[in-house]
């Protein structure tokens, strides 16, 4: 097996993307390539203290910046894309998470309106210990402090939408984009359908770590370092965003309401049940819903995401998306030294 070849990317604050579509490719790239790439925090980096806060350091809509796109060569639509992810590590040593007027699970927002005043804007700065993994939380009206595990994450990884159609990188759906979801870590492969020539794919909204749906709106939010491989599987189709880790299948789906996310993740878990694992749709149905865990990614996006996952363990002995899991996790212990 020959060396992959390594392009890494370290974008200058003007060179970020704001959107899936629409924006041209920073790099073509052939499949089997590692990206070791750099991605700033979703308030790209202002938000440094307690005292700044996004509605005067940030301009919406330029949050949540994206490191690519990439063009894929020889992607095409009805193709699938594997992003492996081989390590996603903080590039500081601190993190920022806030409340944000109008926005987050707990709270009036612009879709549901209501006559209640917006939450107070408050900021608060997490410390990172990234040799002994954890993640500081210091609460701003008490002297409570508490010391959680690291769980780095990327909030946001996705390619360009079907239709010529542009979305904004705070968006989640078939095409990938602000899933939020925890799963999204090191040690999985991502699987996302190419609507576009080249998929398009782009990266970032890096997370130390996160609660399961997201509820406030914003995770401990941090620049990250991350390593990543590119496969392509022609002809495979990925209707909605998968993730395969060593011990689960995992299907995503994005919507509102909420309960049209849950049936789109459950739906495509079925489907994938059946096309990979040799169910019939109704015995898929039967297992699923016996099996499934069903953790929730965000309930604070333009679209909520969901979450549908069955352990490897208790499926046929099959091989799904034609092994590439197994094979990059391979080739991520040579990228990894």
């Amino acid at each position: 097996m020959s060396d992959p070849r390594i392009l890494t990317v370290r974008p200058e604050p003007g060179e970020y993307a704001w959107t899936f579509g629409g924006a041209p490719p920073v790099a073509r790239i052939a499949p089997g390539t590692v990206l070791d790439l750099y991605t700033e925090d979703c308030f790209a980096g202002r938000v440094r203290s307690e005292k700044d806060l996004v509605s005067e350091v940030c301009e919406f809509p330029f949050l949540n910046p994206q490191t690519g796109p990439f063009h894929v060569e020889g992607a095409q639509p009805g193709d699938t894309i594997a992003v492996h992810f081989v390590s996603v590590e903080p590039a500081r040593d601190w993190a920022a998470s806030t409340t944000v007027p109008l926005f987050g699970a707990l709270t009036s927002t612009h879709t549901t309106a209501t006559l209640q005043p917006p939450l107070p804007e408050t900021v608060w700065i997490w410390q990172l210990d990234r040799a002994r993994r954890t993640a500081l939380f210091r609460a701003r009206d008490s002297d409570i402090e508490a010391e959680l595990p690291m769980d780095p994450m990327h909030g946001t990884v996705g390619v360009a939408p079907a239709n010529l159609e542009v979305r904004s990188a705070l968006v989640p759906d078939a095409h990938g984009g602000n899933m939020d979801t925890p799963e999204m870590r090191a040690g999985v492969t991502c699987y996302l359908g190419v609507n576009v020539e080249g998929a398009l794919l782009s990266l970032g909204d890096g997370h130390a770590r996160q609660g399961e749906g997201e509820t406030c709106g914003v995770a401990v939010e941090c620049a990250m370092n991350t390593v990543v491989i590119v496969e392509l599987l022609k002809g495979l189709a990925t209707p909605w965003p998968r993730i395969e880790s060593d011990t689960h299948i995992i299907s995503t789906g994005s919507a509102r309401p909420l309960e049209d996310a849950f049936r789109i993740s459950q739906l495509d878990l079925v489907q994938w049940l059946v096309r990979d694992y040799g169910f019939s749709e109704l015995d898929a149905y039967q297992f699923a819903t016996q099996a499934v865990e069903s953790p929730l990614a965000n309930v604070c996006d333009t679209n909520y995401t969901c979450v549908a996952k069955i352990r490897k363990q208790w499926l046929p002995s099959r091989e799904t998306h034609r092994g590439v899991h197994a094979q990059l996790r391979e080739i991520a212990t040579t990228v990894r030294g």
